[in-house]
C-alpha cells in the first residue's frame, strides 16, 4: 500500500488530498501511469512533465524506486510557506516585523546589518482584479525546505542568521505572507543572503497560492 497525498490543483481536480493504491508499481513514473488511470481527471496534468514527486519527503525523480509503506506526493510547480523550531515559520497568524528583527538582532553582537524582503497580498495580478489569497504547504516538507534554505544562506553567503516565516491559510489584500530577514557582519552579505533565501523559497519550498479573481479561482504556478 503507498499512500500518495495531492496538493493545490491535483487535490481540487482529484477531489481528494489523498488516496491509497496496492500497486505493483517499481518507480514513480510506473506509479503515476497507474494514477492516470485511477484518476482521470489527473492525466493531463500528470503527462505535462511539470509535476513534481516526492517519496517520504525527498524530491525525487521518475527512475526512483517505490515500495510499500511510502509516502508519494504529487505537487506542482511551487509559488512559493504551525510553526517549527529556530527561526523557520509557517503560521497562519499574522507576524510583528519589528519583534522578527529585535530578535533576530539579539543573535548576536556581531551584526552590522539587517536585510528584510516582506512579500505582501496584491490587488492586481496579470491585468486581473484579486479579492484574496490563499496558501496551501505540505507539512513537515516545506519547514524541512525553509530550514535547508536558512543554514545554506548561513554557510554559504555569510550569514550570522537567517528568520524565515511564511502565511499560510486564506489572506485578504494588503496582508502579509512571507518575511526574510538576513543578519550578517556587513550589508553585501546581508543582501545576498536575503535575495538568496527568497529565490530559493519560491524554488524548492512546497507552497502553493490560490488567487481569487472575478473569473474564479486559480492556482499560480510562475512569479517574477
Amino acid at each position: 500500500m503507498i499512500t500518495i497525498k495531492l496538493f493545490a490543483i491535483l487535490k481540487d481536480k482529484a477531489g481528494r488530498e489523498e488516496l491509497h493504491i496496492n500497486t505493483r508499481a517499481s518507480t514513480v513514473s510506473e506509479l503515476l501511469k497507474e494514477i492516470s488511470y485511477e484518476l482521470p481527471a489527473l492525466s493531463d496534468i500528470l503527462s505535462c512533465g511539470r509535476i513534481l514527486t516526492s517519496v517520504n519527503r525527498e524530491f525525487v525523480k521518475g527512475d526512483a524506486l517505490v515500495k510499500d509503506g511510502d509516502e508519494v506526493a504529487l505537487m506542482p510547480p511551487f509559488s512559493g510557506g504551525s510553526g517549527t523550531s529556530g527561526h523557520v515559520l509557517i503560521q497562519q497568524d499574522a507576524f510583528s516585523l519589528d519583534k522578527e528583527i529585535e530578535r533576530l538582532k539579539q543573535t548576536s553582537t556581531s551584526i552590522g546589518a539587517v536585510v528584510t524582503f516582506l512579500g505582501t497580498t496584491r490587488d492586481v495580478s496579470k491585468g486581473q482584479r484579486v479579492a484574496r489569497l490563499e496558501f496551501e504547504y505540505y507539512p513537515g516538507m516545506a519547514e524541512k525546505k525553509l530550514e535547508e534554505i536558512r543554514k545554506r544562506a548561513i554557510q554559504e553567503y555569510g550569514a550570522i542568521d537567517v528568520t524565515i516565516i511564511h502565511r499560510i491559510g486564506i489572506l485578504p489584500i494588503g496582508e502579509n505572507i512571507v518575511l526574510i530577514a538576513a543578519a550578517a557582519e556587513h550589508r553585501d552579505e546581508a543582501f545576498k543572503a536575503c535575495r538568496f533565501c527568497i529565490d530559493e523559497l519560491k524554488r524548492i519550498t512546497p507552497i502553493w497560492k490560490k488567487e481569487t479573481t472575478p473569473e474564479g479561482e486559480v492556482w499560480v504556478e510562475e512569479h517574477p
